[in-house]
């Protein structure tokens, strides 16, 4: 099977490129490239409009900007409450910053983290809670920051799934200390690579900005250990011509979604991840989990998949506990998590995005379907 008729779980949503050369020629003739220039001021504001929020800071990826926030947030204490079934760079940003990751188990409908697990893991050495929506599915926020309340805890979430997203009471990002965003080629809103922390208040804003700059607070004044996490021009500019076309996209991506759901639901042995309580998904990912009555295993069906063309991912697969680079180093806690391997132990990604058509999701489902 050659290459071009393979099948990828994801593809990139890029705009116009006559739009984006526009922008490309403004650059070239400020020469302007990084430091917070034009086009990184104008995504930001965009962006504010956009989510419905007063303060975020651009960063050149999530992952820095993870780290950032984990940074700014002045934790104390040691321990970090957070989730097991979540991409690695969620612990290893607690790791890096000397923080001990506390696994605790996910609930099974939404597969966040579950607060009665969380309050359970709670210590004297707990600082802060690092919940991830999940496939944009919003975390138990309300329970989330009631126990954070009680506690004293602080709660920065890893929305790298979650742009465009609203929970019950409106827009997600509004929850938490700090919302950290990913724009990577990968998500439904991207700038190539880049990320972006949500700020509450002009104070945390001006500390985050300082500490994606090494820490200059001027010309020749560095008041903290600051790295170098800003957002170039070339990115920035790319994510100012994708705002226009967030709804478009994210209407296909909703399509797609749809169409599977229609074509699965008669499959026995494959379950679909259940958004309907989700007040606005962005249908950025589109998890099956493969049950006991269905005739295959999960990697068995995954290896069919792949030889058919069509490279779907087991995400999240292992749990981050049970990378070796957790499991050898003893840098973490962890309680029992029988929900979150099962739910590893069956899960397949299938390819979505905006620009799949529908005679390539009847492919896969045909390669899925027993008969």
């Amino acid at each position: 099977m050659t290459a071009d008729k393979n099948i990828y779980v994801t593809q990139p949503s890029l705009p116009p490129i006559d739009e984006f050369e526009r922008h490309i020629r403004e650059i070239w003739q400020s020469k302007i490239l990084t430091n917070q220039g034009e086009f990184h001021r104008r995504l930001e504001a965009m962006l504010c409009e956009y989510f419905g929020v007063e303060y975020i800071s651009l960063f050149s990826n999530g992952t820095l900007a993870l780290l950032t926030a984990l940074k700014v947030a002045g934790l104390q204490k040691k321990e970090v409450i957070t989730t097991p079934y979540t991409f690695v760079a969620t612990a290893h940003a607690l790791v890096w910053n000397g923080f001990t990751p506390v696994f605790v188990d996910i609930d099974r409908k939404t597969l966040n983290l579950d607060p009665i697990q969380v309050e359970r893991a709670i210590t004297s050495d707990t600082s802060a809670i690092l919940p991830v929506h999940v496939y944009g599915y919003p975390c138990d926020v309300d329970n989330i920051d009631r126990l954070a309340k009680r506690h004293k805890l602080k709660v920065i979430y890893d929305a790298a799934h979650a742009f465009g997203v609203d929970c019950h009471c409106g827009q997600l990002l509004q929850h938490g200390d700090l919302s950290v965003l990913s724009f990577h080629a990968t998500k439904v809103f991207n700038t190539a690579e880049g990320g972006a922390i949500v700020c509450r208040d002009a104070h945390t804003k001006r500390a985050v900005d300082e500490l994606k700059n090494f820490g200059f607070t001027g010309e020749t004044t560095v008041d903290s250990f600051g790295l170098n996490g800003k957002m170039s021009e070339l990115s920035a500019a790319l994510g100012c011509s994708q705002i226009p076309y967030i709804t478009s996209n994210r209407d296909r991506r909703r399509a797609i979604d749809y169409l599977y759901r229609q074509k699965l639901r008669h499959i026995q042995g494959i379950n679909c991840q259940d958004f309907s309580a989700v007040k606005q998904p962005n249908y950025g990912y589109f998890p099956i989990f493969v049950e006991a009555d269905y005739p295959l295993s999960r990697d068995e069906l995954y290896r069919k998949l792949k030889s058919f063309g069509i490279y779907a991912r087991r995400y999240f697969y292992p749990i981050v506990p049970e990378f070796m680079a957790y499991k050898s180093s003893g840098l973490f806690r962890s309680l029992d998590l029988p929900v979150a391997k099962d739910i590893a132990s069956k899960v397949i990604c299938l390819p979505i995005y905006a620009d799949l058509e529908s005679t390539a999701v009847d492919r896969i489902v045909d390669v899925i379907s027993p008969n």
